[in-house]
């Protein structure tokens, strides 16, 4: 009975900021015994004088009044969380509860809550714990995206983010290129294994990358529903991180010209698009037919490509930081300039002008794909629009010329970022 008790939400009552349960609680308490105040003042309606104590925590607003505004507002503020808590414990646990309606039943909802806490996949709350922070920490636009998701959409969204996060850091921080290709090497074999079709691949999987990858990477190795994705957008994404990988020898450029350019976005931007969107067809109820998806999910690898533009326009002089210049060799020598000269010299007038060249190709790709949004799930549109227009707003302010650098990279205002959200969600 304990174990059960202690799963009514107080844990999470407790765990939240004061901000989220206190605020909503007060606020509007002492705007009521403002209002109660000046109405019982007024004579606006009365309490009779055998209905009270006579007790008044100050002139005109008997006590009686006062703590029923408080207690209504906590059972108010502690009845939503404790609905918020149900709906978390039902998105969570996929093995407590295999399928979530739309709208839970109040049975549903309770049974969830009743659920021994002693059944929670602790590994899988610190897992999407881990994602989370990831998420907050890298990508400001995708985490305030994140938000306009629902259910187990943004969880498995949020979890695909955490492994391409995980498994691009791998290589880029890697003290040398010999390990880099070795975690190339063992990504690519954890895949060989999640897409293997032997009867112990969980165990496998799990023993592969316990023993084989550093303890910070595992929740998101594992937690990675690799059951809802095609292997060769992961596949692909791999072979995009050896290009990253050419950068470290002696005075190579990858980047020759538009065709490797839009090659090396699909294979890192492209196929993560491709992946969200094979999500947000598993978890929808609306049906669509294939031909309709596989349409889609291609203008969804294009508009990857059009936000990868925008992330290299805006990464110019940290990715020179590095010794990598994305701009095609072909782009710098039609304003006569080498590969090294962008790394002395990354904000030259003539590495704007080829920035600004990359820009309008984004923006071209963009504005083709964009349609493709509207013709996604209802449940994913709005959500989605947002995340592709808060990225695509930084390219936006990049045009502009007028930005602030944060730590060498342009950033969006944060006013700017919330009206550009606010924006897409009215367009339903």
């Amino acid at each position: 009975m304990l174990n059960q008790y202690r799963s009514l939400s107080y844990q999470l009552l407790l765990g939240l900021p004061k901000s989220n349960t206190l605020l909503p609680i007060l606020l509007p308490t002492f705007y009521l015994w403002a209002v109660d105040t000046i109405a019982l003042r007024r004579g606006t309606w009365v309490i009779e004088s055998g209905t009270k104590l006579g007790v008044h925590l100050w002139a005109g607003l008997d006590l009686e009044e006062a703590l029923f505004f408080v207690v209504t507002n906590t059972l108010i503020v502690f009845g939503l969380v404790a609905f918020d808590n149900a709906l978390a414990i039902l998105d969570a646990f996929p093995d407590l509860f295999s399928t979530v309606p739309p709208l839970p039943s109040p049975l549903l909802l309770v049974t969830a809550l009743f659920v021994s806490t002693t059944r929670y996949d602790q590994n899988r709350i610190i897992g999407l714990e881990e994602a989370f922070r990831r998420l907050w920490r890298k990508s400001r636009s995708f985490y305030l995206a994140s938000g306009f998701f629902q259910g187990r959409l943004r969880l498995d969204l949020i979890i695909l983010y955490s492994f391409c996060r995980v498994a691009d850091d791998l290589v880029d921080e890697a003290s040398s290129g010999v390990e880099a290709r070795h975690w190339i090497s063992k990504l690519t074999e954890f895949l060989d294994i999640c897409y293997a079709t032997n009867p112990d691949k969980p165990q496998r999987r799990s023993d592969f990358i316990t023993h084989t990858f550093p303890a910070k990477t595992h929740s998101s190795l594992l937690l990675l529903p690799t059951e809802l994705l095609s292997p060769t957008p992961l596949y692909d994404l791999v072979k995009g991180f050896e290009t990253d990988l050419a950068f470290s020898s002696d005075a190579t450029f990858p980047i020759q010209d538009e065709q490797t350019l839009q090659i090396y976005g699909s294979r890192v931007a492209g196929t993560v698009a491709e992946l969200c969107l094979e999500l947000a067809f598993y978890h929808s109820r609306e049906q669509t037919t294939e031909e309709q998806r596989r349409k889609i999910i291609q203008s969804g690898g294009w508009m990857g490509i059009a936000l990868q533009y925008v992330n290299i326009s805006r990464d110019i002089a940290v990715d020179a930081k590095n010794g990598r210049v994305y701009l095609p060799t072909n782009w710098l020598d039609s304003v006569d300039l080498g590969a090294e000269d962008v790394l002395q010299d990354p904000i030259g007038s003539g590495v704007e002008a080829l920035r600004q060249q990359l820009l309008d190709k984004a923006m071209g790709i963009y504005n083709e794909a964009k349609s493709a949004i509207e013709r996604l799930p209802s449940e994913s549109r709005a959500p989605m629009r947002v995340a592709v227009e808060s990225y695509v707003e930084i390219g936006r302010v990049l045009q502009e010329g007028r930005y602030k650098l944060k730590a060498g990279r342009a950033t969006v205002p944060k006013v700017r970022r919330l009206r550009v959200a606010w924006a897409a969600l009215r367009k339903g």
